[in-house]
């Protein structure tokens, strides 16, 4: 019997295995922020022991840092708090840190794609839900709880229970308007925020092959919004292209030595999976979430309905309240007040461009706030170099510094109660923007278009 990429990479990194229990997962890279790792080096020096392999660590600072005057102290004593004691124990423990102001700063699951720390058949882990984002590179990538941070931290290793294997296969040509963003919660939609419980999730077919390494990590980020411990994406040319002259990838020959290596990364023909899921590519349009979980989307030009997968009739009804919305309603023409491109999933420099392309020569809505916040400080280069920057600034969008900012409003950038987002980041939760703060999950386009009118538009027929 063949096996799934997942099996392949997994079975590569077992140090050893319980029979019928958990195994013993060797990690490759381990990934911290400010936010999950205090407790785990609290931990490891109240058992007044060492990191076991600092250099297999790498740090940044994300989630509570300001995206305005990061030259100046953190105003908000907790997120100041975060950031110092992440700086102190990257010192105390000899691990690379990127903090405020160096030139690799930015939100941890950009950083490492664009830097290339991330690397076909790694294990990677971070204490970060939406570490599934480096799957787009055909590794084993998810993330844990802080008690796990600190055994990764202690021994390089993972206590872990392998997950189920499902293929979700996408055929076909995308049809105009329609991106990665809105493919992920196209699948959502489709088989709930917790279809994927228990699974590792590959993705597969022409629509997937056909989309750039960027687009790919976008599939890949919102895999947990469905539940499953992680996506994964079969390297190919596009991926040793990206990989090509990064800072951390292999160099010379032996970039090409492993350009061999990473080529056997695919399922092989007679593996089987616990499950396979297929969707034809032409059947998804532009989509939009009305509810407080991505599961919760719907075509941007359908109305709401009377019930969503896996949501009892009261938790649907309260989660409308909540967003102010009814059943049979449209999102199509909603005024909004709010709009927000960035977050792990969608701030990188093909999201900007996107955006930019779309907002050029343009003014915003007067009703609404607009802002940019790239993923970090080689796409705020970039942006500043192609001019990116100066069209959102002459469009009235806030571009700031990097940050994940009002991805999970853990820092000064929050919306407002009861005002309306359009957000390109990956979760709508109640309150997850800010207190009372009421959010439609949407690609880069769409907010884009959104934000010129201000309501919720089709790209479609509004561009």
């Amino acid at each position: 019997m063949g096996k799934t990429l997942f099996e392949k990479v997994w079975d590569e990194h077992v140090v050893d295995s319980i029979d019928k229990g958990p195994s013993i997962l060797y990690i490759d890279k381990h990934l911290i922020h400010e936010v999950t790792s205090p407790q785990a080096f609290n931990g490891l020096n109240n058992r007044k022991i060492k990191v076991f392999r600092p250099e297999k660590t790498v740090a940044t600072a994300d989630h509570n840092v300001p995206t305005l005057n990061q030259h100046l102290p953190i105003k908000e004593e907790l997120s100041r708090n975060q950031v110092d004691t992440l700086t102190k124990n990257c010192k105390e423990h000899n691990i690379n840190l990127y903090g405020l102001g160096h030139k690799y700063q930015g939100i941890v699951h950009v950083i490492g794609p664009e830097l290339g720390i991330t690397q076909p058949g790694m294990t990677i882990v971070c204490g970060d839900s939406h570490t599934s984002t480096h799957g787009a590179f055909g590794s084993i990538a998810f993330g844990i709880g802080t008690s796990e941070v600190e055994m990764v931290l202690s021994t390089q290793c993972l206590l872990q229970y392998k997950p189920k294997t499902m293929l979700i296969e996408i055929e076909g040509d995308l049809r105009e308007g329609v991106y990665s963003k809105d493919i992920i919660l196209y699948i959502i939609s489709k088989i709930s925020a917790s279809g994927g419980t228990g699974y590792f999730v590959e993705y597969a077919g022409s629509a997937i092959t056909s989309l750039s390494m960027e687009s790919r990590m976008t599939i890949c980020n919102m895999s947990i919004e469905m539940g499953a411990r992680g996506g994964i994406i079969a390297p190919d040319k596009k991926t040793f292209e990206y990989l090509k002259n990064k800072e951390f990838s292999p160099k010379g020959n032996d970039f090409y030595k492993a350009i061999d290596k990473w080529k056997n990364l695919k399922t092989d023909v007679n593996a089987k999976y616990d499950k396979v899921i297929k969707f034809n590519a032409e059947e998804i349009e532009p989509m939009i979430t009305y509810g407080t979980n991505p599961g919760m989307g719907i075509k941007i030009n359908e109305t709401i309905p009377s019930s969503a997968i896996n949501n009892s009739d009261e938790s649907f009804k309260k989660s409308l309240e909540y967003m102010g919305l009814n059943s049979g309603e449209k999102l199509l023409n909603k005024k909004i007040d709010y709009v927000f491109i960035g977050s792990c999933t969608n701030s990188r420099i093909e999201d900007l461009r996107v955006a930019a392309n779309i907002i050029k020569g343009k003014k915003i809505a007067e009703n609404v706030n607009a802002w940019v916040i790239p993923g970090s400080k080689s796409v705020e280069k970039i942006a500043i170099k192609e001019g990116l920057s100066k069209i959102f600034d002459e469009a009235g969008f806030e571009f700031r510094q990097p940050g994940c900012s009002a991805c999970l409003a853990m820092n000064e950038d929050k919306i407002p109660t009861s005002k309306y987002c359009v957000s390109t980041s990956n979760r709508n939760f109640e309150g997850r923007q800010g207190p009372g703060s009421r959010t439609f999950l949407a690609s880069p386009v769409t907010a884009a278009i959104s934000a010129l009118n201000g309501y919720v538009s089709d790209i479609r027929k509004d561009n």
